[in-house]
């Protein structure tokens, strides 16, 4: 009879370490889940925010060369970052569609000045743009 009690109490304790083991995996992977969660997140918002970043200044710089007069050219670098893939100059605003991991976002920024229709290169690094300024309105090329 003392034999049998000593196999079932191992047996439970075995069960029960199982039992631990199992909510700690479970608490583990879900902590993982989570992290992975939230560095999507950052890492989307790190690169709308350089997004914004690119966008505002190639507006101000249409705005300041189309003010200056038509003869006005400017050259600027600026950082794109990945994950752009179009990018779109209508009439008045910079149009992009961006992926993300929530899917693609459409953003617009608007223009004060006229722009010439067109559209920039979609890859990822810095872009050397020009900008001229033109009777009536502004033109950006790469």
């Amino acid at each position: 009879m003392n034999k049998i009690l000593k196999k079932s109490n191992r047996s439970q304790s075995g069960v029960e370490y199982m039992i631990v083991i199992g909510f700690v995996s479970f608490a583990v992977m879900v902590i993982l889940l989570m992290s992975g969660y939230y560095s999507n997140l950052t890492k989307d918002k790190i690169r709308m925010n350089q997004i914004e970043s690119f966008a505002e200044q190639l507006i101000n710089n249409a705005e300041t060369v189309f003010f200056a007069g038509e003869p006005s050219e400017k050259t600027v670098n600026l950082y794109l970052p990945s994950g752009v893939k179009e990018i779109v100059i209508t009439s008045n605003s910079i149009v992009m569609t961006i992926g993300s991991s929530s899917g693609d976002n459409i953003r617009s920024f608007e223009s004060n000045v006229p722009l010439q229709e067109g559209s920039i290169s979609n890859g990822e690094g810095v872009k050397v743009l020009s900008i001229k300024a033109r009777e009536n309105f502004v033109v950006i090329e790469e």
